[in-house]
């Protein structure tokens, strides 16, 4: 009956800083946008793979506080060939790393960085071992 997942939405306090960071840094392609009934713009369509796409809605104007052990959405993971590679282009990119790469408990490579709003994204390099490629 399903047969993936479309997308990711995400409000976004500055499109223009949020579009620089998926489509500049992490190199995502701006596909589309959709304005309201008034159009005025309301979201933008990031594509990250064929018919995978990160939603950007405009309109942002403050971000909760965190909480230990929230219910709901922790963070984005997108897959990469090399972790170090990534890992050593987001700091070109003047982006801080919230983690170096390092295995993970499932053998997977990972590394961590937050994007404009802080939302928490994780880069992993699959592993031929991990419990992902296995099953």
């Amino acid at each position: 009956m399903i047969k993936g997942i479309g997308h990711l939405a995400l409000t976004v306090k500055d499109m223009d800083r949020s579009l620089k960071f998926y489509c500049e840094v992490l190199g995502f392609e701006r596909a589309f946008e959709i304005k309201d009934d008034q159009n005025n713009p309301w979201i933008e369509y990031i594509k990250v793979a064929p018919g995978q796409f990160i939603e950007l809605f405009y309109g942002g104007l403050r971000k909760p506080e965190s909480i230990d052990h929230a219910i709901g959405v922790d963070h984005l993971c997108l897959e990469v060939h090399d972790i170090h590679e990534i890992a050593d282009h987001l700091i070109q990119q003047g982006i801080t790393l919230d983690v170096e790469p390092q295995r993970g408990k499932d053998h997977n490579y990972q590394c961590w960085v937050k994007d404009p709003d802080g939302n928490k994204i994780e880069f992993m390099q699959l592993d031929p071992s991990s419990p992902h490629m296995n099953c």
